[in-house]
């Protein structure tokens, strides 16, 4: 079976999830999408260039709406990272921007006849998965916002660190919005097979610390080289080889929960069929209260947006 995959927006995000995929053979056809036609045609030949020593090929098509009808995944990565430097860590600087050129890119995702999965990377990324999914018509579990994968990989890596073990040995999850709102749900973590909150007491780890380091990772690498690419992108690529191989995978990831009736990270089974279960966690009452917290500012914020992209 052919693995067709897309990537909107050829910025540092976008450019990083094409390559990680040329570079890893995770698709044999690659659409690139740009409104700058000569960074999409410029990546395109780089990537060419690099096939003569890499074990894949990659067949690569640029700027070309119609080859989205039959794409698996189609990647939105676009944005202007520029809006972000501000001193707020404000992911939301990005939205007045975005939910524009979002609106024009979903209209023209929906006329090419797409019925595959959606990822969403574009920022504020619960807003725009849920912006995605309004305007394109695809079902709720077709459009997926990597949300806190990102940030709960950043978390285990926090706590990794402390433990001094792989961040891929520490199972837990940051839940609510990709932003200022979400938070560590303590109660799901786990480490060594032990409760965190246990090995918190024991070794003396101020966890509110840890929480705020896993919420500022983002925003401390844009500090360092204005952007952010690696973590996220990484996180994108995973979804979608999830996505394309069936792996019926648990993550946290921005997906549309009913009972608070917006999109926001929660853990759910990813696969072929996008999101194909929900979890249901037992969280603590404080945590519940964080997460109706983060859902009434995304709701909020998907309101005026929706509204905006309608004047």
């Amino acid at each position: 079976m052919t693995r067709k995959v897309a990537v909107i927006g050829m910025g540092h995000v976008g450019s990083t999830v094409a390559h990680y995929i040329v570079a890893n053979g995770f698709a044999d056809d690659l659409v690139l999408i740009d409104t700058n036609e000569a960074k999409a045609q410029a990546d395109a030949l780089d990537f060419r260039d690099a096939m003569a020593n890499l074990p894949f090929h990659t067949n690569i098509v640029v700027n070309d709406y119609a080859e989205l009808k039959d794409a698996d995944v189609i990647v939105s990565a676009l944005g202007n990272i520029k809006l972000q430097d501000n001193p707020n860590a404000d992911r939301f600087a990005e939205l007045p921007f975005t939910r524009k050129a979002v609106a024009g890119v979903a209209q023209q995702i929906k006329d090419s006849g797409f019925n595959g999965k959606l990822v969403v990377i574009t920022n504020p990324v619960d807003v725009i998965t849920s912006l995605y999914q309004e305007i394109t018509g695809l079902p709720k579990g077709h459009v997926i916002g990597t949300g806190t994968l990102l940030d709960s990989a950043r978390m285990k890596r926090a706590v990794a660190e402390r433990l001094h073990v792989d961040p891929r040995s520490v199972a837990g999850y940051n839940l609510g919005e990709h932003g200022n709102s979400q938070f560590t749900a303590w109660s799901t973590v786990k480490v060594l097979d032990q409760p965190i909150t246990k090995l918190a007491a024991d070794k003396g780890l101020n966890l509110d610390e840890l929480d705020k380091e896993a919420k500022m990772g983002g925003w401390t690498v844009f500090k360092g080289k204005k952007y952010t690419s690696y973590g996220v992108a990484t996180a994108a690529v995973r979804l979608v080889n999830v996505i394309l191989s069936n792996s019926l995978t648990e993550l946290p990831v921005s997906n549309y929960r009913a009972e608070y009736g917006v999109y926001l990270s929660y853990p759910a089974v990813v696969g072929r069929d996008g999101i194909v279960a929900q979890a249901q966690l037992d969280l603590t009452e404080e945590e519940l209260q964080k997460l109706q917290t983060s859902a009434d500012f995304i709701k909020q914020k998907y309101t005026e947006s929706l509204a905006a992209t309608k004047d």
